[in-house]
């Protein structure tokens, strides 16, 4: 069962709700536009929050769904956070769009509030403050996911939680390699603007 709970999670991170969305809701292909990428951020500058709102969501409890099904058959921490992991794997490598997904950061905020709903709301209030002083969404997913392992250091949780905050950094930082391009050489779009 723990096998099948992993591999269930990679297959739930693998959902492409963007593109799915787009495809119901404006018959196109979210890939073609923007940023080309499948996450909120780019369905909300080339369709709207209408259809950003869902996606955010669905993309968000991919990541419950995932530690919540592990938990349910396993109380070792290092199954859930390995679901954690591979839900946030998925939705950055999907099996169903030829492994170019998304960026993990709504998908890894799931995950967050499935482990830890205080990690989460500290976190999401720090990025959101960083995207409200910014207006960029980049640089709020980069260092909202990079303080993850701090934040579990400081809520005192043990090291495989900060070893698990790490891979997500790691995994998250890297997703987001073409955006800390643009933001060093100023290019990066803002948030309410078309990229």
């Amino acid at each position: 069962m723990v096998y099948l709970a992993l591999i269930a999670a990679y297959l739930l991170g693998s959902l492409p709700f963007g593109y799915i969305l787009s495809k119901v809701l404006a018959k196109s292909d979210i890939r073609k536009h923007g940023s080309g990428n499948i996450g909120a951020t780019n369905v909300l500058r080339v369709m709207g929050w209408k259809a950003a709102l869902p996606v955010f969501i669905l993309d968000m409890l991919k990541g419950v769904a995932a530690v919540l099904l592990a938990k349910a058959v396993s109380d070792l921490p290092a199954v859930y956070l390995s679901a954690g992991f591979l839900v946030m794997l998925g939705h950055s490598f999907p099996v169903f769009l030829s492994f170019k997904g998304g960026k993990a950061a709504a998908t890894g905020i799931g995950v967050l509030v499935a482990l830890s709903g205080w990690v989460a709301l500290v976190l999401i209030v720090l990025a959101a403050l960083v995207v409200a002083l910014t207006r960029y969404v980049s640089l709020g997913s980069i260092l909202g996911s990079l303080s993850v392992p701090l934040f579990f250091w400081i809520f005192g949780f043990d090291a495989s939680y900060i070893v698990f905050g790490l891979a997500t950094a790691v995994l998250i930082s890297a997703r987001h390699h073409e955006n800390v391009s643009r933001l060093l050489k100023g290019t990066e779009s803002k948030i309410g603007r078309k990229p």
